[in-house]
């Protein structure tokens, strides 16, 4: 799924050579939900708890609401917990596991970093796959904040300044 808030066009990450390490460039970067879409989260769950309230002489509206809403709440709790989902320098990488942990990983425990892209019904989506060998990690654009394959163009040029083989 493409969001509206990225151009088509391609971008300076994705034209350059992954062995290409330009020197302007940070070697330092954080990939961090949307703070829009997080306070989306914030408002859609503020919305279900009041409709909650004016609905509580109907128990299954009521029910239902509530269970929105902790849901919404949940994945809104863990944006404002965890808005950092990637964080790669020289020496490794850090992601978000579980709810709201992070997990610290050098270059060498990393076995491969690939993109997976999929169309469905008409709508392309695409993840990024950090694989450890024992654990998987899937980005999404909205995790990120960016397309993942900018991501993964980025995480090969800080990974090829830090030396560590491929």
């Amino acid at each position: 799924m493409r969001s509206g808030a990225f151009s088509e066009e391609p971008s300076a990450a994705s034209e350059r050579e992954p062995d290409e390490v330009p020197a302007e460039l940070p070697t330092q970067l954080r990939w961090r939900v949307s703070t829009g879409f997080a306070a989306l989260k914030c408002g859609v769950t503020a919305v279900l708890v009041l409709a909650a309230v004016f609905l509580a002489d109907d128990r299954r509206a009521l029910t239902a609401l509530v269970v929105a809403a902790l849901v919404a709440g949940g994945y809104a709790l863990r944006d404002v917990l965890a808005p950092v989902r990637l964080a790669a320098d020289p020496a490794g990488i850090t992601v978000v596991t579980g709810f709201a942990g992070h997990r610290r990983l050098g270059w060498d425990e990393i076995e491969r970093v690939r993109l997976e892209s999929r169309t469905r019904a008409g709508l392309r989506s695409e993840l990024l796959e950090i694989d450890t060998g024992d654990t998987l990690h899937l980005l999404s654009t909205y995790d990120l904040n960016a397309r993942p394959a900018d991501v993964a163009a980025d995480l090969a040029r800080i990974q090829a300044i830090s030396g560590s083989p491929r």
